[in-house]
């Protein structure tokens, strides 16, 4: 592993030969420079910590701290110097030294706080680096698509990315990314830095998901022991992603709406008002438009975040995407699971663009990594792809009556059966429904299902 690499600015020989000895001693690589100038052209060459004295020949050591900074903002520097002020200290933690020491210099605590400063610099690198891996993970380039449906989509997304817009919408159909595009409008943002939170509206009750939300206060509620900062207050700087807004709560929408006009809020039994600056990106696969019709959303909460709307297309109209999004997901699973898969014929790419993927991408996804997981050839063949039949299998998987149907009861009633099938038992009855335990106690809540209602005939 390299040494971390110190500069040490200093006038005088003997101080930094002083310094020399003890911090190489203690197994760091050092370099001396005797004047600001010096010093600057130093720091060019890269340093992990500067040891900056105030009083130099040419240039006040504030002023190198200023260039060095405007330079090299993650450069940490300690200010060392005799000439001990309130004010001196002051300013220099104003233009961003890390700490600052008075002359004659204790040793051991320079050693101290060197340890203490090269430490937060290899967790502010680690950190950095993170970051970049995960930004990568989230561009453009992960949004796979050529059709113009999907070109449409994907420029004006690049335009909300780079825009202040602090709300955005988007819509489409479930299995459509809109996760995908809430991240990559983070990631190829100027928020970049800050943190991405999400949460699904749906699978938490109305108390709980304003606690995760707003936060709370110690003693707002039976179990708040400690004051809790919510996820808009974590992302002060990023993005809070509300997936599912449709199903929010009447009462929550209100909140939220404040919070979107005035951007402040209060935590769960608080009484001061916090200020935040975050992007909301809400998604939903429901028509708003009728539910604001229907009265289960606010009309003024829907116009508040449609600023912004982007319609995520449903695969079956991204007209070439299937074979594209194929190819890819092929590659990828390959490579994953570490299978000597590396494409699909024409009759199985036939295949896939005739049936309708009526859960999208995502659908798609999921039949390719069963494809290549059980694939036994070097391509896919049609018969990888058992798309016809079988619950959640193809189109028809559950016919629409001629006359249409009410979601909410069709919802309702699987709930029930759901629940008969398992006894009540709601972590049983949530996997059958491919639900978290939050998701179906949701559900019961809506649904006003304390038990299981009991079989006719039984």
């Amino acid at each position: 592993m390299a040494r971390s690499r110190i500069l040490v600015v200093d006038d005088e020989k003997l101080i930094r030969w002083t310094l020399r000895e003890r911090l190489e001693e203690a197994g760091y690589a050092v370099v001396e420079a005797e004047t600001g100038t010096g010093a600057l052209l130093l720091a060019e060459e890269g340093a992990d910590l500067v040891l900056l004295d105030f009083k130099l020949p040419d240039l006040d050591g504030l002023e190198v701290l200023r260039r060095m900074r405007e330079r090299h903002p993650d450069m940490l520097v300690i200010l060392i110097t005799a000439l001990a002020t309130v004010e001196n200290a002051v300013e220099a933690m104003k233009r961003g030294a890390w700490h600052y020491l008075n002359k004659p210099i204790d040793l051991d605590e320079l050693l101290l706080h060197v340890g203490k400063a090269l430490e937060t610099t290899r967790l502010r690198r680690e950190v950095k680096s993170l970051k970049a891996k995960e930004s990568a993970g989230f561009s453009f380039d992960r949004i796979i698509g050529e059709s113009p449906a999907m070109r449409a989509a994907k420029e004006l997304l690049r335009k909300i990315a780079v825009s202040p817009a602090s709300t955005v919408l988007l819509t489409g159909e479930s299995g459509t990314g809109k996760d995908l595009a809430a991240k990559v409008i983070h990631y190829e943002s100027d928020r970049a830095d800050g943190v991405f939170q999400n949460i699904t509206c749906s699978a938490l009750p109305e108390s709980l998901l304003e606690s995760e939300l707003f936060g709370h206060e110690r003693g707002a509620f039976t179990d708040a022991k400690h004051q809790k900062p919510g996820l808009l207050e974590q992302a002060d700087g990023g993005t809070v992603f509300l997936d599912e807004i449709g199903e929010m709560t009447p009462a929550l929408q209100a909140k939220l709406l404040r919070f979107l006009e005035e951007k402040t809020f209060r935590r769960v039994g608080g009484t001061a008002d916090l200020r935040v600056d975050v992007r909301v990106v809400a998604a939903t696969n429901r028509n708003l438009e009728e539910a604001v019709q229907s009265g289960r959303f606010r009309e003024d909460l829907y116009y508040r975040l449609r600023v912004l709307p982007v319609t995520l297309p449903p695969l079956r109209e991204r007209t070439g995407d299937v074979a594209v999004l194929a190819s890819h997901f092929v590659a990828q699973f390959a490579r994953e699971f570490k299978k000597g898969v590396w494409g699909l014929t024409a009759d199985a790419v036939r295949r896939l663009e005739s049936h309708g993927w009526p859960g999208n991408v995502r659908e798609l996804k999921n039949a390719l990594e069963r494809a290549v997981l059980l694939a036994e050839g070097e391509r896919l063949v049609p018969d990888d792809f058992p798309l016809g039949g079988g619950a959640g299998a193809g189109v028809d998987a559950f016919r629409l009556p001629p006359g249409g149907v009410d979601l909410e009861e069709v919802e309702r009633d699987l709930v029930v059966q759901a629940l008969r099938r398992t006894g009540g038992n709601q972590t049983q009855a949530a996997r059958l429904l491919h639900l978290n335990r939050d998701q179906i106690r949701y559900r019961i809540d809506k649904f006003g299902l304390e038990r299981p209602e009991p079989v006719s005939g039984r």
